[in-house]
């Protein structure tokens, strides 16, 4: 059986597996073929493939041949495959059409941003991998940006206090930007719709500020969750409070298949200090300000807002290697002991990750798009 990896699109320089992974898949007796240059994006070069026992291919005979092909975007997926395997991050609850297109090409798309939010599932989640990279690249991008220090300084020429840096969820981005923030000196507050997150908040020296009266979120997979007007008006009024004070946010709040919530009024912004940075890396989906543009930067009554929702592709290497770690977790559970395909759809893993197969589109949530 052959694996395909191909190169992303211009905008991406990460890949999805690195040489060490092309390695691995090769002594488990799998052939694995890899477009010339796809890894010189995050340093990985074509000698290193062919010194893994990868063999450097065209990306029309991959296309062609490759049983299973590993991508990072459904970007360039053509519309004369048929009868492939495709591994990725597909986002297919903004992207059902295409989707829908793979269904009728008779393609099984397995979209891993689609895994259930298992301890099972946590070698595969490339959620989780890529948010902690995005959440420690978030704080020092406003660390570069600020026109303050981030540590106290006490000098002869007099002190400097600590930034202060406002948190908007406790994911797993969340978490690892108030880490980052911390390290580097900060001041850190956090603010989730989740209290169950409020001790994991404290062990990592951020401040967590309470709103009472949030929805249950426990069902819900660690994401955010859709909260009540009422609670939505005390929210805005605490963190309305909060971030008039802060040099730094960082936005972190999404809900899956749904438009990021407006968290940061321009009402709100008008009320910080010229020079304030907020990074909302829920950009992608909408962002939590309302003047959030993504890949852009927004200066607006002096406050920078940065919508970027790419960070990990600002560290290729170590991201294209998480993300093609939990390809390879996922890779087992469809793979047998002789390498051949095993699609076993009552594993609730495969079955949650899979979007399309045999023809149709099979996510309950997908198709009711």
């Amino acid at each position: 059986m052959i694996v395909g990896i191909l190169r992303e699109p211009s905008f991406e320089s990460r890949v999805s597996l690195l040489a060490e992974g092309a390695a691995a898949l090769v002594k488990k007796g799998l052939s694995v073929w890899v477009e010339t240059d796809a890894g010189s994006g995050a340093s990985c070069t074509n000698d290193e493939y062919s010194k893994s026992g990868a063999v450097l291919q065209s990306r029309d005979q991959i296309l062609a041949e490759a049983d299973i092909l590993l991508t990072i975007h459904p970007d360039g997926i053509t519309p004369s495959l048929k009868n492939k395997v495709l591994i990725g991050v597909y986002q297919p609850l903004f992207n059902n059409k295409q989707m829908a297109d793979w269904a009728a090409q008779g393609l099984t798309a397995f979209s891993l941003d689609m895994l259930p939010r298992t301890t099972r599932a946590q070698s595969m989640d490339v959620l989780s991998s890529q948010a902690n990279i995005a959440g420690y690249k978030a704080v020092l991008l406003a660390a570069n940006q600020s026109p303050h220090y981030f540590p106290m300084f006490m000098t002869a020429a007099g002190s400097i206090p600590p930034a202060k840096v406002l948190i908007l969820g406790a994911g797993v981005a969340g978490l690892q930007a108030i880490a980052t923030a911390r390290r580097l000196g900060g001041a850190v507050q956090v603010f989730d719709t989740r209290p169950a997150v409020k001790e994991e908040v404290m062990s990592l020296g951020g401040k967590f500020i309470e709103v009472e009266g949030a929805a249950d979120a426990s069902q819900s997979g660690g994401y955010a969750v859709e909260q009540t007007a009422e609670f939505q008006a005390r929210q805005k009024a605490k963190i309305a409070e909060w971030i008039a004070k802060s040099d730094i946010v960082i936005s972190t709040a999404q809900i899956p298949g749904k438009k990021a919530p407006i968290l940061i009024t321009t009402e709100m912004i008008e009320t910080m200090k010229n020079g304030s940075i907020i990074v909302d890396l829920a950009a992608a989906t909408g962002g939590n300000t309302e003047i959030t543009k993504n890949n852009e930067t927004v200066v607006h009554n002096g406050v920078k807002i940065i919508g970027n929702s790419a960070l990990p592709s600002d560290m290729p290497y170590d991201a294209s290697k998480l993300y093609g770690k939990n390809i390879m977790n996922f890779m087992a559970l469809i793979t047998d002991a002789e390498a051949n395909l095993k699609l076993n759809f009552e594993d609730d893993l495969v079955k949650g990750a899979c979007i399309t197969h045999d023809g149709q589109i099979v996510n309950d949530r997908v198709k009711s798009l």
